[in-house]
């Protein structure tokens, strides 16, 4: 075998190309690993590490600034060093990518290839200028952000994700369009560092997909803390004006017009796929340039598979980082190993977070499932009370039948890492009752999971 021959090729360097390409080579496998960037791809270098990174020094300036509310006096302005905190987030993840690397080095049989790759014909894939040839290949090439339709953005300089992690002059006012989870992250950020921040969305709820309700919780909260937010508005022309530009947006039939100094574009992904040549393998894609895969991953090419973001939702770092364990256990160890059936989790990051698993209540309710549902408010929570976080909920939606677990909505205070209970008695299929009886740790946040199913930590007199 030549060293450009491989048993497995992996194409994307992220966070579900690096554990299967890492791992199959460990394993025996001769394998190349093609990146054209850096390794770690969006979550590590521009998504997941360097925003919540950087959403802990918001939060500490947030803290700050309210911290007479918990009896605390903190003398004179509270400011922020956007340079600094742009410092911080960087060395957290340089220190993350610099042992990726060494992980891939230490591997004597992955070669990593620093470059573009794209296929030629079926298994034969040109990287740079070299020629390589796969007897199975991995697509990983994950997403970027989309650049909707407004007239006349290609004219104006706009931020994605990706550039404002960079930005060290905080922007005066900063404008994004876009309230899905990047936009909210951002805006909530942005406000707490000190930016005059609007934010406009298309549809009538922020964060589309999660329950209504906990997107309003979002939105109060946003307006609390002085976040302009303009819903069910469309953005439809941006003009330069003088150091900065103005949006014209348009809602309810009437058009008006945001002038800022700053522009983020949040308004969703398009996949990595236009470079790649898929059509010389046979490799099909959607309308939206989506890798179209069965549930266990497999292309419509031969030997050819395709896992995370490149093949549509759900785009997390932990569904892509299992996509990768269950192709590899298929690849390497023969195992029947889908998608079917699989609870994703998802949290937003903003504060308070906001983390569901499963259906919502609409969902369950738009398939004519006959459901219970149990909820129970923060603000009756004892710990949520101690640390002066209330705003938001624990909805549990379960069958009305069986009384099965069906989903799980949480806003609140670590709603993130609060979720995974629920995500544990989705799996198991556990009942709504069952949770109720399970007994939690008083005073916790968790207690009130165990309220929303009517349990034992439920106060005296709640219905």
């Amino acid at each position: 075998m030549s060293d450009t021959h491989f048993d497995l090729v992996v194409l994307g360097g992220g966070m579900a190309g690096l554990p299967i390409a890492n791992k199959a080579a460990y394993k025996g496998l001769r394998t190349a690993l093609v990146e054209r960037d850096t390794l770690g791809g969006t979550c590590l270098n521009r998504g997941c590490i360097p925003t919540k990174t950087m959403i802990e020094s918001a939060r500490a300036a947030h803290t700050a600034r309210t911290a007479a509310r918990f009896g605390v006096r903190v003398e004179g302005d509270v400011s922020v060093d956007l340079a600094s905190v742009v410092r911080r987030k960087d060395e957290v993840v340089r220190s993350i990518r610099e042992n990726a690397y060494r992980q891939v080095e230490r591997n004597e049989r992955l070669t990593l290839f620093e470059a573009e790759g794209r296929f030629l014909e079926p298994g034969v894939i040109g990287v740079g200028n070299a020629t390589i040839r796969a007897e199975r290949v991995v697509i990983n090439t994950g997403a970027r952000p989309t650049r909707p339709d407004v007239e006349g953005l290609a004219d104006v300089p706009y931020l994605t994700s990706r550039g404002l992690l960079d930005v060290t002059d905080l922007p005066e006012h900063l404008v994004v369009v876009g309230g899905g989870y990047v936009g909210c992250e951002f805006a909530q950020m942005f406000r707490r560092f000190g930016s005059r921040v609007t934010l406009v969305q298309r549809g009538p709820h922020l964060l589309p997909g999660e329950d209504p309700a906990a997107a309003d919780v979002i939105a109060d909260v946003f307006r609390e803390e002085g976040i302009d937010l303009f819903l069910d508005t469309e953005a439809r022309r941006v003009e330069r004006r003088g150091s900065g530009f103005r949006l014209h947006v348009a809602a309810d039939g009437e058009v008006r017009a945001i002038d800022g100094t700053a522009l983020l574009i949040a308004a969703g992904r398009t996949p990595n796929t236009d470079a790649l040549d898929l059509s010389a393998a046979g490799v099909e894609v959607d309308e939206r340039g989506f890798v179209v895969v069965d549930e266990a991953y497999r292309t419509t090419a031969h030997d050819v598979w395709a896992i995370g973001d490149v093949i549509g939702g759900p785009m997390y770092t932990h569904s892509a980082r299992d996509d990768a364990e269950r192709l590899y256990r298929h690849i390497v160890n023969g195992e029947v190993a889908t998608s079917a059936g699989r609870n994703v989790p998802r949290a937003v990051f903003t504060d308070p977070e906001v983390a569901s698993v499963g259906m919502t209540e609409g969902e369950a309710r738009a398939e004519g499932r006959e459901i219970k549902v149990g909820e129970h408010p923060f603000t009756r929570v004892a710990r949520a009370k101690a640390m002066g976080e209330t705003a938001g909920f624990v909805k549990l939606v379960a069958d009305a039948g069986s009384d099965e677990l069906i989903g799980a909505t949480i806003v609140g205070p670590h709603a993130g890492e609060l979720i995974h209970e629920l995500v544990l008695a989705l799996d198991l299929g556990a009942t709504y009752d069952r949770i109720g009886r399970s007994l939690h740790v008083h005073p916790t946040l968790a207690e009130g999971v165990n309220s929303a199913a009517g349990g034992v930590h439920r106060p005296a007199g709640d219905e």
